[in-house]
């Protein structure tokens, strides 16, 4: 039995770019056969992109979706098997994930995927009908089975390639990214290798797709659950590992005596680069789907307003990281309320960070809509009706700068202020792209401090991580002043919207004061009509607004204890 020479290439398509995707795996598919490999995987429906959403209702694009496999189809030389995954119809018009096993210029086998995943992000039921037949491929002299992502993480399609004598199972994925995701991916596919004798190459996809991240890492591990290679996290890779028999260890050689023939070749070392670090990853997350929503869109530059604040320097720094700071636009929009501090330290962030700069004052519209509405408020107190008005000019003008020089507007709210509803519909939520939607107000500070220490050119001024947070609506104003601390608010976010803790559970696990546990909470459910018309923004968490958690508006279910 010879080695098995696996290419796995994680790819960065585009949903509905026919097209494009598949010159991508043309591309990859030269590379396997000039790198001489036996079997070449992409990643889960790697012909349309991931997740094709209800352009699946569309019968025309599920016929341009096989037209595009069927022109891949001559391009597969002999002694080369490739995995693509695609969306196969069958004769009573039901679709299926699926994978197409070509080879030699035909197509062999399809393999629909059996285990269609419904929560969370994912709704496949609502396109997909699931399969019910194994597939396993001669290669080289192994016996290869073929999944499609959840069948990797559910028992029962590795215990049926398992009793079929396969050595190696290929896994086409498109797994959505949040923080801590790899180490979870590692334990279960480890466990799957070990409990069925199996070696695993799993090929994951990489690239941003609207609220989606997805971070590659490809691996393949032995069938001791060892990893034994694995692909570059949020990048593009092509990763050549020689599968050996002796990771098989002795099951291998008892199940399996086919002589393949052998291929005179020096084996590949196998790659594993080093992980990133938590603070890192994260980052890198960002900036990964921050750059792929900008230039997927058709867009070139952005724009975003500069406050002074954390919020907008870390968006600033991002932007800047994924474009490059010729492609961005900073905006300072000072009002009667703003300080010189932290209009000095916007200017200062732009010019550190060398993106073009403009200023515009909003006293001039403020004072006009005061006026314009003084006779309707006459004997009304201000209050934050007069501070939404302030939020709204803003939104406005960086709107009209967008409409007018076709720039996409960054909007800076993080996740603790959309949870509560401590933002201004129309105001700083109106934009294009909601980019640290998903990451609460601790976690961007501490991104905010990683940036500056980790080198990269411009540093945020210090004066800014170390201010009190403030909208600077009113006079005197601090984020406090409405809310609790950002770490105890934190705590409370993520108990009652990840966890789904009950207001009793968070009381008993949380050292928070009740009024406090229940005002948070209110505020959370009253805020889901604010949630529901802002700019989508990525997910980094295990569960974010949107597609993760879909509450309805008109709700009177509130938790009391």
């Amino acid at each position: 039995m010879s080695s098995l020479r696996i290419a796995l290439a994680q790819l960065n398509v585009t949903v509905g770019d026919l097209d494009g995707n598949r010159r991508l795996i043309e591309q990859a598919i030269r590379q396997a056969h000039a790198w001489l490999a036996d079997l070449l995987v992409v990643p889960e429906l790697a012909i349309t992109g991931y997740p094709p959403e209800d352009l699946l209702l569309k019968p025309s694009f599920i016929e341009a979706n096989a037209a595009a496999l069927r022109r891949l189809i001559p391009l597969i030389p002999s002694g080369l098997v490739v995995l693509v995954g695609y969306v196969d119809r069958d004769l009573q018009g039901r679709l299926y994930n699926a994978a197409a096993v070509l080879t030699g210029g035909r197509q062999i086998a399809t393999y629909r995927k059996q285990c269609l995943p419904n929560y969370g992000v994912f709704d496949e039921k609502r396109y997909f009908t699931a399969g019910t037949q194994s597939v396993v491929v001669k290669v080289a002299g192994w016996r290869v089975g073929v999944t499609i992502c959840e069948d990797l993480w559910e028992e029962q399609p590795a215990q049926d390639l398992a009793e079929a004598g396969c050595h190696l199972m290929a896994n086409l994925s498109a797994s959505p990214y949040y923080a801590g995701k790899l180490p979870m991916r590692q334990r279960v596919f480890s466990h799957r290798a070990k409990a069925h004798h199996m070696a695993i190459a799993y090929c994951n996809l990489v690239g941003g797709q609207d609220e989606l991240i997805f971070d590659g890492a490809s691996l393949v591990l032995d069938a001791r659950g060892r990893v034994r290679a694995q692909g570059r996290q949020f990048r593009e890779d092509h990763l050549i590992v020689d599968v050996l028999p002796e990771w098989l260890g002795a099951a291998g050689n008892i199940r399996s005596r086919i002589a393949g023939k052998q291929r005179v070749r020096p084996l590949v070392a196998a790659s594993q680069p080093p992980l990133f670090g938590h603070l890192e990853e994260v980052y890198e997350a960002l900036v990964l789907g921050l750059r792929d929503y900008v230039r997927k869109n058709g867009f070139e530059k952005v724009v975003l307003g500069l406050s002074g604040g954390v919020d907008s320097a870390l968006t600033a720094c991002l932007a800047v990281d994924a474009l490059g700071a010729n492609q961005v636009v900073g905006v300072v929009m000072p009002s009667r309320y703003s300080s010189r501090a932290t209009q000095a330290d916007a200017r200062a962030l732009a010019k550190v960070l060398g993106i073009d700069y403009r200023e515009i004052s909003i006293e001039p519209a403020f004072r006009a809509y005061l006026s314009i509405l003084r006779p309707i408020f006459k004997g009304c107190a201000p209050d934050t009706t007069e501070q939404n008005i302030q939020a709204r000019i803003r939104g406005n003008l960086l709107m009209a700068l967008s409409n007018k020089f076709g720039w996409l507007v960054l909007t800076t709210g993080n996740k603790s202020e959309l949870a509560t509803g401590y933002c201004t519909l129309y105001g700083d939520m109106a934009g294009g792209f909601a980019v640290i939607k998903d990451v609460p107000k601790t976690l961007v500070y501490q991104l905010a401090w990683w940036r500056n220490r980790s080198g990269r050119e411009g540093r945020i001024p210090s004066r800014v991580l170390r201010r009190a947070p403030t909208a600077e609506l009113a006079a005197h104003q601090i984020d406090q002043d409405t809310l609790p601390p950002y770490p105890m608010l934190d705590r409370l976010v993520h108990a009652y919207v990840e966890e789904d803790r009950s207001v009793r559970e968070i009381l008993r696990e949380n050292r928070a004061p009740a009024h406090t546990v229940q005002h948070v909470v209110q505020m959370i459910d009253r805020s889901e009509y604010k949630r529901r018309q802002g700019a989508p923004g990525m997910k980094i968490t295990p569960k974010a607004f949107g597609r993760d958690r879909r509450m309805p508006i008109t709700n009177r279910y509130h938790q009391s204890q």
